[in-house]
């Protein structure tokens, strides 16, 4: 399978506006899962420590992997689909903070290139609201691991954007897919998009590192919340119905249910329901 020279390393380094996200950065053509291969590189224990702030991008995934074990397929070449590596420093249950990151910075990239509203659908779907209706463009998978002392030893933050998919190639999915080149209308440039997201990213990772939450902003751009709402939740299997009140400080969806019982939710599939 050919190169694509947009996404190439020497095209994406020449690029990049970062100080350390990215600056290790490796493409492939085709593999089975960007956050699979990095996961592997970690568990290798080659004795090299991979790089924090490292990059793996690829033109197509056969294996590709979102939340609760789905699939995330794009034809070749259409989509954004990468892996970025950290270090953090961090308490296991901060771990919340990269998604809500991750979640916000992909918002604002995709703000840049389409005219729609842009919002979150909790806990880590950004979505475009075309005509009314809130489409899918993109979604975030983190995977990570403790030290002996409860602070997170790695993490891998995958994420997946819909570019320049056609219509017709989009999968069937719980939330109405959208990608950019249906939103904005035009073809969408791929490393222009990943150059601004991964500045993007860094910015927000480095205000979080000096002791600033995300969860503030991340809760404004949440189109869950204000909204009747079922949730399935992954802990236990029970479905929640009530209204989505908001957020605690980790990231977890408070709802209340028609009892008047606040439920914390850590993670589940939520479905807007009609009021």
């Amino acid at each position: 399978m050919m190169m694509n020279v947009e996404l190439a390393e020497t095209a994406v380094s020449a690029a990049l506006q970062t100080k350390w996200v990215g600056r290790t950065y490796r493409y492939l053509a085709q593999i089975p899962s960007t956050n699979t291969l990095l996961r592997e590189m970690v568990m290798t224990k080659t004795g090299v420590p991979l790089p924090h702030g490292m990059v793996v991008l690829t033109d197509y995934q056969h294996a590709g992997r979102g939340r609760m074990a789905r699939r995330w397929e794009a034809p070749h070449g259409t989509s954004l689909l990468f892996s970025l590596f950290l270090r953090p420093d961090w308490p296991a249950a901060q771990a919340t903070w990269l998604t809500m990151i991750a979640a916000l910075a992909v918002a604002e990239a995709v703000e840049q290139v389409v005219p729609q509203p842009v919002g979150v659908k909790w806990p880590n779907d950004v979505i475009i609201n075309e005509d009314g209706t809130w489409r899918k463009v993109s979604g975030l998978l983190l995977e990570g691991d403790m030290d002996e002392n409860g602070r997170l030893a790695w993490a891998i933050l995958g994420i997946g954007i819909n570019v320049n998919v056609l219509p017709e190639q989009l999968p069937e999915a719980v939330t109405p897919p959208t990608s950019l080149l249906m939103a904005a209308g035009h073809p969408v440039s791929r490393l222009s998009l990943l150059v601004d997201l991964l500045a993007r990213l860094e910015r927000y990772y480095e205000t979080a590192v000096n002791g600033q939450s995300p969860q503030p902003a991340w809760n404004r751009r949440l189109v869950t919340i204000g909204q009747p709402v079922m949730v399935s939740q992954v802990e236990n299997g029970k479905i929640v119905r009530g209204i989505a009140e908001g957020t605690d400080e980790w990231g977890q969806l408070l709802v209340r249910d028609g009892a008047g019982t606040l439920h914390q939710v850590a993670a589940g599939d939520v479905t807007l329901r009609p009021s």
